[in-house]
C-alpha cells in the first residue's frame, strides 16, 4: 500500500478564498424558490398572523384572569411573561398546522429532479473531534458502499477532517483511515487531514478545507460523527442543486435512529413521529429563506466561500471570540448573498443519533446555549433578511424561554403567597359604599390552562395522526396500540423531564450571562451506564428545589400544590428519572413489547444495517495502545510522518513548550515503557507531531525490544 496518504493535488483551479465577512456589507440580489414570492408571502401571513391572533386572544383571557378588579404589579409581570411564552407556543402551533397539511399533501420534495445523475464531483466532509474512530469509519464505509452500489462512487470524495486533541484517538484515527482505504479500495477518493491547531472549532475546520481544497468541488456535504446517509439520497441532493443554480444550501431532515437507552428511544420516537410535521411546517413558509442545522446538508462551495466567512466577535468569552453555533449564521449569510437556502423534509435517507441520556443532552445544550446567545451580536447585522433574523431569534429563544418559564412559575407562586398572607385592601380608593373583593376567575384560569396545553399537545397528536394514516409507517411504530401507548408514555416522561430541563437551561443561561465559558468537550455517543454519583451531583439542586416548592405550595394551599404537582414531581424525581431513562435494558425491554418503536427498526435501511455490522466488527477488536500500533506498523508510521505539517521555523513560529518538555523527557529516557505514561496529553501530541521526536521514540522502542530479547535469551539459557 502506498504510504503517502496526504490530500491529492487539486486540479488546475485556484483555491477559493474564505474571507471573514463584514457584518455591514450590503445585500446582494434575491433568489426565490419554485413557489412565487406572493405565495410565500401569503403563507407567512397565514402562519404568523394566526399566531398573533392566538396570542392576542390568550393575552386578553389571561388579563381577565389576573386583573378582574384592576392589575397589580405581580399580575402585570406574570401577564408579560405569559404573553411572551404564549406567542412562542402559538407560532410553533400554527407552523405545525401548516406542516400537517404539507405532510398529507406529500410536499417537501419540490427541488428533486428524478432520473438524473450528478454531472460533477462532490466532497463528503466528516469533521471529527475526539470521536470513536470505529463509529466514524463504519458510517463512512456504509455510505461509500451505498454509492458504489449505485455506480456513482467515483463522483464522491470523502474527507475526514480531524480536530482531535487526544493523541490516542489521533493515532487510532490514522490507522482506521488506512484500513478504510484498504477495505473500500478508495485510495484516490478517501482522504484524511489532522489540524494541529483547531482554531474556531468545527466552523474553522470546514473553512480551512474550503479555502485549501474547495475549488475542486462545486458542492460539499457536511456529515456529523453519527451521521449516515443513503447513496440515492446523496444523488438526489446533488442533482437538485445542479438543477437549481441559485440554490446555495439544501438541508435534509435527519431521522434519529440507533437509540437503545430509554432516553434515546424517546428522542428518536419523538423525532420520527412529531418531527416531520414540524419540519414540513417551517419549510412550507420559510421558502428560500430556510435554515441550516450544521450537518446532513449539501452546500454550494462558491456560495459558502464568498458569503459564509464568520467574524470573530469582539469581547471576551463567552460572548466574544469565535462563534460556537455557526450553522444558523452561515445560512443567514448565504441567504444575504442572494443564494436560496432550502429545507427538503420530504427526502428520506438521512439519519443521525441522539445523546443517550439527559446528562449528555445537558452537556451538548450548554455548548449550544452559549453559541445561540452569541447570536445576539449578529442580529443587528446589515443586509440579513427578516426571516434569517427570525431564525436567530428562534435559536436564542429556545434557551431564553427556560428562565422565562421559571420566572412565570415563581410569579404565580408569589401571587398565591400574596393572596394567602397579605391582607387585601377592600377600599383602595378611600371610603366607598361597597368594597372591592380581590378575585381571580378560577374557571377562566382553568380554560387558559387547557388552551395552553392544547397548543403544546396538538402538534404531537397531528404527528401521530400522519403516522396513523400511513399503513407501513403505522406498523413500523407498533401498530395502533403501540403508537398510542408510545405517545402516552413519551408524553408522560417528557412532561416530567420538562421542568428538569427548564431548570438546567436556566442555570446555563445565568452562567453564561455572568461570564462562564462552556469550552468544547467531545460528545459521549455510546449507551454505557451513568455513575449514580454523577447523576446526584448533576441534579441534586433540582431535587432540593422540587421538594422545597412542593412543601411550600402545600403550606400555602393544597390547590396550589395540586397546580404545581407536575413541576414538583419532575424536579423532585430528577435523579431517579435520569438514572432510569439512561438505562439500556429498560429501553430495549420497551422495544420488545412494541413501545417507542420507529419504522427504521421494523425495516432497517441497508445503509444503517451495514453501519451497525461494521461498527460491531471494528469495535470488537482488542484495544492496543496507540503508541504501540504506531511504532510496530511501518506503513502507519510512514503515513503518519507524511501527513505531519512542516516543522517549526526558528525565529518565525512561537516556541512549542509541550514539545520542549516532551522531547527532554524522551532524551533522558532509556526505555519507552517507563517514560510514555509520564507525558501529559499535550506533550504526547507534541512529540507525535515532531519528526525528531518520532525518531527518538523509534529508538527507545527498539532498545526496549532488544532488552526484552536479551532478557528472554538469558532466561532460556
Amino acid at each position: 500500500m502506498d504510504a503517502r496518504v496526504t490530500f491529492r493535488a487539486l486540479p488546475d483551479e485556484a483555491p477559493l478564498a474564505m474571507p471573514t465577512q463584514s457584518l455591514r456589507s450590503s445585500p446582494a440580489r434575491g433568489a426565490e424558490p419554485a413557489s412565487s414570492p406572493r405565495a410565500i408571502g401569503l403563507r407567512r401571513l397565514l402562519v404568523i398572523g394566526a399566531a398573533i391572533v392566538l396570542t392576542g386572544f390568550g393575552a386578553r383571557e389571561m388579563y381577565r384572569v389576573l386583573a378582574v378588579n384592576g392589575p397589580t404589579p405581580l399580575a402585570i409581570i406574570m401577564l408579560a411573561l405569559f404573553v411572551a411564552l404564549f406567542a412562542w407556543i402559538a407560532l410553533s402551533f400554527t407552523s405545525a398546522l401548516a406542516g400537517f397539511a404539507s405532510v398529507l399533501g406529500g410536499r417537501g420534495r419540490r427541488l428533486l429532479v428524478p432520473g438524473t445523475l450528478p454531472a460533477c464531483r462532490t466532497a463528503l466532509l466528516m469533521p471529527t473531534y475526539n470521536e470513536q474512530p470505529a463509529r466514524v469509519m463504519a458510517g463512512l464505509q456504509a455510505i461509500d458502499e451505498s454509492l458504489q452500489a449505485l455506480g456513482v462512487g467515483h463522483l464522491f470524495d470523502i474527507f475526514i477532517l480531524s480536530d482531535t486533541t487526544d493523541p490516542e484517538v489521533w493515532i487510532t484515527e490514522e490507522a482506521a483511515f488506512l484500513a478504510l482505504r484498504v477495505r473500500t479500495g478508495g485510495t484516490d477518493r478517501i482522504f484524511y487531514r489532522h489540524r494541529p491547531n483547531n482554531t474556531a472549532r468545527k466552523a474553522g475546520n470546514i473553512a480551512e478545507w474550503v479555502g485549501r481544497f474547495g475549488a475542486a468541488y462545486p458542492q460539499f456535504l457536511i456529515l456529523d460523527a453519527d451521521s449516515v446517509m443513503r447513496g440515492d439520497t446523496l444523488v438526489s441532493l446533488v442533482t437538485a442543486m445542479e438543477a437549481h443554480p441559485d440554490t446555495g444550501l439544501i438541508q435534509t431532515l435527519p431521522i434519529i435512529t440507533g437509540g437503545t437507552t430509554l432516553f434515546a428511544r424517546m428522542q428518536q420516537f419523538a423525532g420520527r413521529v412529531y418531527g416531520p410535521v414540524i419540519a414540513h411546517g417551517i419549510a412550507w413558509w420559510h421558502g428560500a429563506e430556510g435554515n441550516y442545522w450544521g450537518h446532513n446538508a449539501l452546500i454550494r462551495t462558491r456560495a459558502f466561500a464568498e458569503q459564509a466567512g464568520l467574524p470573530e466577535l469582539a469581547g471576551r468569552k463567552p460572548f466574544g471570540g469565535h462563534i460556537m453555533s455557526h450553522d444558523f449564521i452561515e445560512a443567514a449569510l448565504i441567504r444575504r448573498g442572494g443564494w436560496a437556502v432550502h429545507m427538503m423534509p420530504g427526502l428520506e435517507g438521512s439519519y443521525e443519533e441522539s445523546p443517550p441520556s439527559l446528562i449528555d443532552l445537558a452537556v451538548r445544550d450548554r455548548r449550544w446555549c452559549q453559541g445561540n446567545l452569541q447570536h445576539m451580536a449578529i442580529l443587528p447585522a446589515r443586509g440579513l433578511v427578516w426571516v434569517s433574523r427570525l431564525h436567530l431569534l428562534t435559536g436564542i429563544g429556545s434557551y431564553i424561554t427556560a428562565p422565562l418559564w421559571l420566572l412565570f412559575l415563581l410569579s404565580g407562586i408569589l401571587i398565591a403567597l400574596q393572596a394567602r398572607f397579605v391582607p387585601p385592601d377592600y377600599f383602595p380608593a378611600g371610603k366607598a359604599l361597597f368594597p372591592q373583593w380581590p378575585v381571580i376567575d378560577p374557571v377562566r384560569a382553568m380554560w387558559v390552562f387547557i388552551g395552553t396545553m392544547a397548543l403544546l399537545l396538538i402538534p404531537k397528536l397531528l404527528g401521530a395522526l400522519t403516522v396513523m394514516l400511513r399503513r407501513d409507517t403505522r406498523r413500523g411504530c407498533g401498530g395502533v396500540v403501540g403508537l398510542v401507548g408510545s405517545l402516552l408514555l413519551e408524553t408522560l416522561i417528557a412532561g416530567l423531564l420538562a421542568p428538569v430541563v427548564m431548570l438546567t437551561q436556566s442555570i446555563d443561561v445565568v452562567a453564561i450571562l455572568i461570564g462562564r465559558d462552556s469550552g468544547w468537550n467531545a460528545q459521549r455517543r455510546d449507551d454505557g451506564g451513568l455513575p449514580f454519583g454523577a447523576i446526584i451531583r448533576q441534579y441534586r439542586r433540582h431535587t432540593l428545589l422540587g421538594l422545597a416548592l412542593g412543601f411550600g405550595a402545600w403550606a400555602v394551599s393544597p390547590y396550589l400544590a395540586l397546580w404545581m404537582l407536575p413541576v414538583v414531581l419532575g424536579m423532585a424525581l430528577a435523579v431517579p428519572l435520569t438514572a432510569l431513562t439512561a438505562r439500556r435494558s429498560l429501553g430495549l425491554a420497551l422495544r420488545r413489547i412494541g413501545l417507542l418503536r420507529i419504522p427504521e427498526e421494523a425495516r432497517p435501511p441497508a445503509v444503517l444495517t451495514r453501519t451497525a455490522m461494521l461498527y460491531r466488527e471494528l469495535a470488537s477488536k482488542p484495544e492496543v495502545l496507540a503508541i504501540q500500533i504506531l511504532l510496530r506498523d511501518p506503513v502507519l508510521l510512514a503515513a503518519h510522518r507524511d501527513m505531519l505539517p512542516p516543522g517549526r521555523r526558528p525565529g518565525r513560529d512561537p516556541l512549542n513548550v509541550p514539545l520542549l518538555i516532551g522531547a527532554a523527557k524522551l532524551h533522558e529516557a532509556t526505555d519507552l515503557d517507563p517514560v510514555w505514561p509520564t507525558l501529559l496529553a499535550l506533550e504526547r501530541t507534541a512529540v507525535l507531531s515532531d519528526q525528531a521526536s518520532l525518531d527518538r521514540l523509534c529508538a527507545l522502542d527498539r532498545a526496549r525490544i532488544g532488552s526484552n530479547d536479551r532478557r528472554s535469551a538469558g532466561i532460556a539459557g
